[in-house]
């Protein structure tokens, strides 16, 4: 059913990967002026102008797809066996895009050395954890399915 608790896993790692269109990876001060790396490209802070500087739309899109295939899984809720599968591709899928997010982030002007880590380098992490526990739950719901066969 949709109002199983693992929709709502699926539904918090959802808007924890759109998180990470707004919140800023890694932040930057290299020669007075402030950068940060968010997942559509490369920004420069001068004051209270931002300017982008460099477009990262592959990143842009793939973290896109990756919040909507968590999405559309809570509405796969009759296939318990198919929505496993997807949730263990979503995760498979986040651990190369957190890959992909720290390869952009070493263009960082000044280098890492002089980056700070920012709160958007820690959401896929928790968009992970999110998908285990709604993995979880998918596996509850199994082990139910499975008793109450056996007693008929």
């Amino acid at each position: 059913m949709i109002q199983r608790i693992q929709s709502i896993w699926l539904l918090l790692a959802g808007i924890t990967i759109c998180c990470l269109l707004f919140i800023p990876m890694v932040t930057a001060n290299f020669g007075g002026m402030d950068y940060q790396i968010i997942a559509s490209g490369l920004y420069q802070k001068t004051g209270m102008q931002t300017k982008q500087i460099e477009s990262f739309m592959p990143l842009f899109i793939s973290t896109i797809a990756v919040a909507i295939m968590c999405f559309v899984n809570i509405f796969n809720f009759k296939n318990r066996t198919t929505q496993k599968r997807i949730s263990i591709a979503s995760v498979v899928l986040i651990i190369g895009l957190s890959f992909w997010c720290s390869q952009y982030a070493k263009k960082i002007p000044g280098g890492l050395e002089t980056a700070n880590y920012s709160a958007g380098m820690f959401l896929p992490v928790i968009a992970i954890f999110f998908i285990i526990l709604a993995i979880r739950g998918i596996n509850n719901d199994d082990k139910l399915i499975r008793s109450a066969d056996r007693l008929r």
